[in-house]
């Protein structure tokens, strides 16, 4: 499915969002990208982008792949803050199993545990736990000893994803 940007004749791939079709999480990719070449944090365009992901983070209603992302960008940033209070909301959303730690989409149905057979996450869940172990491991200073701890939680999940080939359903 490939969603139309406003006024523009561009197209992006709507499975590329985690599921997730808003401004917010376009424009969190966006600041990611633009925070990975790096262009620093005073960069207008930087700075203004962040000033709308702050706004967006308070927002009691983000989707948690959404919320993943902004703890990411924020992690990026440098913003200590909000990368915390994202993934401490993050947290108790959090699904445990098996000592490991995911997240699933809203409302999901579990899924039953059947002998012999190990069934993969879809790939939007592959992609916003992977975000969240990014947002974990993207500190600075460091990570400290518990957010390592988490992120080994998450680490482990991940790599039970992992398809025979050693790729994942993940589009990203």
């Amino acid at each position: 499915e490939s969603v139309e940007l406003r006024g523009t004749n561009n197209y992006f791939c709507v499975s590329l969002q985690g599921g997730v079709n808003d401004e917010v999480t376009l424009a969190a990719y966006i600041t990611i990208a633009l925070l990975e070449i790096p262009l620093p944090v005073t960069h207008s365009v930087v700075r203004n982008a962040l000033f709308c992901l702050e706004t967006a983070a308070n927002q009691k209603e983000n989707h948690v792949y959404t919320k993943a992302l902004l703890a990411y960008a924020f992690a990026l940033a440098g913003n200590r803050e909000k990368r915390k209070a994202l993934l401490d909301s993050l947290e108790k959303e959090a699904v445990r199993k098996d000592g490991s730690v995911h997240w699933q989409r809203p409302g999901k149905e579990p899924e039953a545990d059947l002998p012999y057979q190990r069934s993969r996450a879809p790939s939007a869940e592959v992609e916003v736990t992977a975000y969240a172990l990014l947002a974990h491991l993207t500190s600075q200073p460091a990570p400290a000893q518990e957010e390592l701890s988490s992120a080994a939680l998450i680490a482990k999940w991940i790599s039970s994803q992992q398809n025979p080939n050693g790729g994942f359903s993940s589009t990203q």
